[in-house]
């Protein structure tokens, strides 16, 4: 069908987006209701009746199969396991792709492969079907309260059609890049950082129970600190992990900031080792931090 054809077929040049979204579990499910709310309308699919059920109470039309909300969408947006279910969905028999016309955008929130993605957006093109990476992130807190961020992979003509509908279940949307796979692969760096850190959390819980610290306080005050200074992207300030040149801007507040840590890194590996616990991540950030912070020590260093 012709992008004409599925302009007219969408009420009009002029209409409001008409929205899909497959995929209704504990974020997918918080993300459709609220673009149930969308002046275009929303139509959703999910194996499971109840779930539909639920959205269909807040607004949206219930589909009985893939192939029906390819022909009642213009963006489809998909929230399911794992690659292998994407690409069912997608591409598989009685897919999306079995239904969607000229124009269509689907949108994949699922954390996937980028390499995924990218091969589906080849063969979404064929059918002159733009996929893009769109991962989420801000968990099912986020999708509750409307404030996920959503990082786009592909066009950034398509990217701009998002914006306006999506704007209902996130506050923040970025343009990853032009490339499909760019919003996964920013994804994947921000997830990295999530569950280090709560690897490191484990370290620092192990530390305080051997001190005979209350490590529930000690949860309280991480999060409430955090808070405060944004906690780890508190550093994620510049555009590139280069060195720091000793006459740029960020030159002495990241050796202020390393001095700060290898200060306190240093006395909480000496009471581990009073207490005898093994923090493996806190002595890697002793040995690496300065080089990561981009302010590596020279010789003649105090």
């Amino acid at each position: 069908m012709s992008s004409d054809a599925a302009a007219s077929n969408a009420g009009g040049a002029d209409a409001p987006v008409r929205l899909g979204y497959i995929g209704l579990g504990n974020i997918g499910g918080p993300m459709a209701a609220r673009l149930a709310k969308w002046d275009g309308g929303l139509t959703v699919f999910d194996l499971s009746d109840e779930a539909v059920a639920n959205l269909a109470d807040q607004g949206a039309a219930a589909a009985g199969s893939l192939r029906d909300v390819a022909a009642a969408a213009d963006i489809i947006g998909i929230c399911v396991l794992n690659d292998e279910q994407v690409r069912t969905v997608v591409a598989g028999k009685g897919g999306l792709l079995d239904g969607a016309v000229d124009g269509t955008v689907i949108t994949v929130h699922s954390t996937i492969s980028p390499q995924t993605a990218i091969d589906l957006a080849a063969v979404c093109a064929e059918r002159g079907v733009t996929l893009l990476d769109a991962p989420i992130s801000g968990g099912a807190p986020g999708a509750e309260q409307g404030r996920l961020a959503v990082m786009v992979g592909g066009p950034r003509e398509a990217y701009q059609k998002l914006k306006e509908p999506f704007g209902l279940c996130a506050d923040m949307i970025v343009h990853a890049g032009e490339e499909v796979g760019t919003g996964t692969k920013m994804k994947l760096a921000r997830n990295l950082l999530h569950f280090i850190s709560f690897t490191a959390a484990t370290e620092a819980s192990r530390l305080a129970e051997a001190a005979g610290i209350d490590i529930a306080k000690l949860g309280k005050v991480v999060r409430h600190t955090d808070a405060i200074t944004g906690g780890a992207g508190a550093i994620m300030l510049r555009d590139t992990t280069a060195e720091i040149d000793h006459d740029d801007f960020w030159y002495g507040i990241f050796t202020h900031v390393r001095a700060l840590g290898e200060k306190d890194l240093s006395l909480a590996l000496t009471l581990a080792a009073d207490l005898g616990v093994e923090l493996p991540l806190g002595s890697q950030a002793y040995t690496d931090l300065a080089r990561g912070l981009g302010v590596p020590h020279q010789e003649g260093d105090s």
